[in-house]
């Protein structure tokens, strides 16, 4: 099904040319995609089409119609992966930082996917389409760690549940930013799209989903924490948003915190999955050492 989103203008943004200002306020659409959409009359402001070099007055209303995806030729690759278990229903991967789970907009290649399907060939579940084939839960480009693939629908299925019951077991470890007054605590905050950059998630009451993260913290280094983090929900970026919605963004996080010199993206990891095997009925749990970037962050502020 298509999705329509709508974008109040305000007048700060007058002037602007309107594919630009909907790119930078749409997360998933690049500035072409958005000038190939507003040719194709999917683009309105005010009721009204416009074409892609159309300034802004500000206080507009901007429509934008976003087609169902189609099914993009995603291609096996041979690119090595870190597979900490395997059989014949599911695999874990520890995915590296930097590497992007699945192929979208800017992004076709070198993705998880396209390792998973060199890996396994047509062995995995269909439940998310040709785009996400296995893909039963994801992590940031930028968050290194443990997730799990379902080999056939089935498993997809059941796993799903699990995690949709708040039974599926996932710890993370971050380096957060501050001095925590508490060394234990919840963060219950709806999490939904921010109302005006389109890129970022945020806590708001609007369209928003339940989110509840747990934290511990590990060891305090002065002004910087190392942090443990229970998710008992699953939302898009929600460690990120729910720790600098506390004040204690994660270190290196550049959308919702601040880059850390000499690190790329944020220092978050998913330590620790556990579930109940979808054929057996076994549980299982998998941890995954601390990656190097990690580690010598540590090591920096264990020296401060």
């Amino acid at each position: 099904m298509s999705e329509t989103v709508t974008l109040a203008v305000t007048p700060e943004d007058s002037g602007s040319r309107i594919d630009k200002y909907i790119s930078d306020n749409i997360a998933e659409l690049t500035r072409s995609v958005v000038q190939g959409l507003i040719s194709d009359g999917n683009v309105l402001a005010d009721g009204k089409t416009v074409s892609k070099n159309y300034k802004l007055r500000g206080m507009e209303t901007i429509t934008v119609e976003i087609p169902e995806p189609q099914p993009l030729d995603t291609l096996p690759e041979n690119i090595p992966l870190d597979i900490v278990y395997e059989d014949e229903h599911l695999l874990v991967v520890n995915k590296p930082k930097g590497m992007v789970v699945h192929p979208a907009h800017g992004n076709y290649t070198g993705t998880l996917v396209n390792a998973l399907l060199y890996h396994c060939g047509d062995s995995l579940s269909g439940i998310n389409g040709v785009i996400r084939p296995g893909i039963v839960h994801r992590i940031d480009k930028n968050t290194s760690g443990l997730l799990i693939v379902a080999k056939n629908d089935a498993a997809h299925l059941k796993l799903s549940e699990q995690i949709k019951a708040h039974t599926f077991t996932r710890e993370y470890e971050a380096i957060a930013v501050g001095a925590f007054r508490n060394s234990v605590g919840t963060v219950d905050a709806p999490i939904g799209r921010h109302h005006v950059d389109r890129k970022k998630m945020c806590v708001t009451e609007q369209n928003s989903k339940h989110a509840v993260t747990h934290y511990s913290v590990l060891k305090q280094y002065g002004g910087y924490a190392h942090v443990r983090l229970r998710l008992e929900t699953g939302r898009t970026h929600q460690i990120r948003v729910h720790l600098s919605y506390i004040g204690h963004p994660v270190l290196g996080d550049d959308v919702y915190g601040k880059p850390y010199k000499g690190l790329e993206g944020q220092c978050l990891h998913a330590r620790k999955i556990g579930f109940i095997h979808p054929h057996t009925g076994d549980y299982m749990e998998f941890c995954s050492d601390l990656p190097d970037y990690f580690r010598s962050v540590l090591n920096k502020l264990e020296k401060m």
